[in-house]
């Protein structure tokens, strides 16, 4: 352990009560900003799911009046080659009709194959009553449409398209996905049952995919574009369809930054302070430690390690505290026995706040460190 190091541990130790208060009043400050940003991110990431989570990011269709896709097989291998994409599916999506008493009901008929239903959808995840497709002539129906026609697992329902053509499916399960629409709507049989009922044969309407990164869509969707090169086809992703929810979801990044950036100015403001009123107290020690030899560079070394020691420890307490009281927040607010937010702990944002407060503890130690420069032994003894 070098001297300043060990001096700087001493002058933090001989006043331990005031020590205690600097560290405890920082370590709410850092705690404030984790909790602020951790907070926000669960929101924001939490929106992002509610509203996109649960479809598709990227989506390729037909640009032409043929609403099909033909050798859909090769633009499935195009988009999986890409290191970003995440699950693949494909589906057939017609308009049919479904009876209710002397009534049509308009309906949504969505034929998925396996990778769609779950990695992209999560139908299986949101089933409340029955199982998921097993075999053809199987349909999956959302609440409200259950609600609507009052059909219940194992009843039948008749499906007639617009063209004349109808089948009797037999309801597996009901799903809820929490978005109207799609609950009141679609009707979710496989695949190749959707492609018999509208007579596609092996074509699809669409290419589903997700992405690793939810935010980086657009980018995704311009690589695969560039990559078909076909103007028969449409790539679409989810920031271009929703530009209110990106606005607003970016609206909230930026007043996350900006309060965190307010919160760790005011604690490296607070540290310099504490440390400039620290080198008037202590300007007999370091004058009488320069008059015995050590040098004006290790003296200055003493206040930014006292920085660094005050921001690391308020660091460590402060994240502790800011992480247990979002813990408490999300664990009392709660709406019919479920947690309002869905807390969510990042490991990259504590340590990046971690870091950060490390650093402007160390940057707000260097204007002390610079007054200490200026203190000679013989000014020192004079005013003694």
């Amino acid at each position: 352990m070098s001297l300043p190091l060990r001096i700087a541990i001493r002058f933090l130790l001989s006043g331990k009560m005031q020590t205690i208060l600097i560290v405890g009043g920082i370590a709410v400050a850092i705690s404030v900003q984790v909790f602020v940003g951790l907070l926000l991110d669960s929101l924001q990431k939490g929106l992002v799911d509610s509203t996109v989570g649960n479809s598709p990011q990227v989506t390729i269709t037909s640009a032409k009046e043929n609403v099909t896709i033909g050798r859909w097989e090769n633009i499935v291998t195009i988009a999986d080659s890409l290191s970003n994409t995440g699950a693949i599916g494909v589906s057939v999506s017609a308009s049919a009709f479904v009876n209710k008493g002397n009534d049509s009901v308009p309906v949504l008929v969505r034929g998925f194959d396996a990778n769609a239903v779950q990695n992209i959808y999560g139908l299986e995840d949101n089933l409340y009553e029955g199982v998921a497709i097993t075999a053809a002539g199987q349909a999956l129906i959302g609440r409200d449409l259950s609600e609507e026609l009052d059909i219940d697992v194992g009843d039948r329902l008749q499906v007639r398209t617009p063209a004349g053509a109808a089948i009797d499916y037999t309801i597996s399960g009901l799903f809820d996905l929490g978005v109207a629409a799609v609950d009141s709507s679609w009707v979710v049989t496989n695949l190749r049952t959707a492609q018999n009922l509208f007579g596609f044969g092996d074509r699809v309407t669409s290419v589903e995919m997700k992405v690793v990164d939810i935010f980086a869509a657009d980018l995704v969707a311009a690589d695969i574009e560039g990559l078909l090169d076909n103007e028969d086809l449409k790539v679409s992703n989810w920031k271009d369809e929703n530009e209110q929810l990106l606005n607003a979801v970016q609206s909230q990044a930026i007043s996350s930054n900006m309060i965190q950036i307010v919160i760790i100015l005011s604690v490296a403001i607070a540290i310099a302070s504490i440390l400039s009123i620290n080198v008037l107290q202590k300007r007999r020690q370091v004058g009488i430690l320069k008059a015995m030899g050590i040098k004006d560079s290790a003296a200055s070394l003493i206040f930014v390690y006292q920085g660094l020691l005050i921001g690391a420890i308020a660091g460590v307490v402060g994240i502790a505290l800011g992480v247990g009281l979002l813990y408490g927040f999300t664990t009392f607010a709660t709406s019919g026995g479920e947690s309002v937010i869905d807390f969510r702990l990042e490991p990259l944002f504590v340590v990046r706040s971690f870091v950060v407060a490390i650093f402007a503890s160390g940057l707000a130690g260097l204007a002390p460190a610079r007054r200490s420069l200026q203190l000679t032994p013989i000014e020192v003894i004079r005013e003694g």
